[in-house]
């Protein structure tokens, strides 16, 4: 009697969520506070600088090695070859077990971001689409400077047109 030969199990598509926001809004301070809840103890972040030396990372109290910096620019155009790699090395590691297992990546643009085409990498690339999938993107506004900042930078505006959820800080 021979045995019937089970296939491994898929890896179960990480769920992403886009955090985006112009700057100065509250994009960290909205991360630190969800990363405190339990639920979210499984969470690696992604985070993205603009210009050579990136502050987010050092503001976010859950540095590990689940974080991730990337300050090669802004996310809306010239890393999103990083973007792609990054979530493919973050998968790896996940599957040899190098970083503690998660769930969910939350991706925190600069502030500066266009958050399309990081949509649309996540969206159309092939391998990271197998492997994570979008479920939503969150913008914070300032409640005080948004008026200003809608008025006069065209950033904040697709940042808010691309909302699922809008964050009112």
């Amino acid at each position: 009697m021979t045995e019937a030969h089970t296939p491994p199990e898929p890896e179960e598509i990480v769920q992403t969520s886009l955090l985006t926001g112009f700057l100065g809004s509250g994009k960290t301070t909205l991360i630190n506070a969800l990363l405190k809840h339990p639920e979210m103890s499984e969470t690696a972040v992604l985070v993205n600088e603009f210009g050579e030396i990136g502050l987010d990372h050092h503001l976010i109290e859950r540095i590990d090695e689940d974080t991730v910096l990337l300050n090669a620019g802004c996310l809306c155009c010239t890393v999103r070859d990083d973007l792609a790699r990054a979530l493919r090395e973050l998968f790896i590691k996940r599957v040899k077990g190098d970083v503690p297992p998660f769930t969910r990546v939350v991706i925190e643009t600069t502030g500066l971001a266009d958050p399309a085409p990081v949509i649309h990498t996540l969206m159309t690339d092939r391998v990271i689409a197998n492997r994570f999938a979008l479920d939503g993107v969150v913008t914070t506004i300032d409640g005080v400077n948004a008026d200003i900042q809608l008025d006069r930078h065209r950033e904040s505006v697709k940042q808010a047109a691309v909302a699922d959820r809008i964050v009112i800080t």
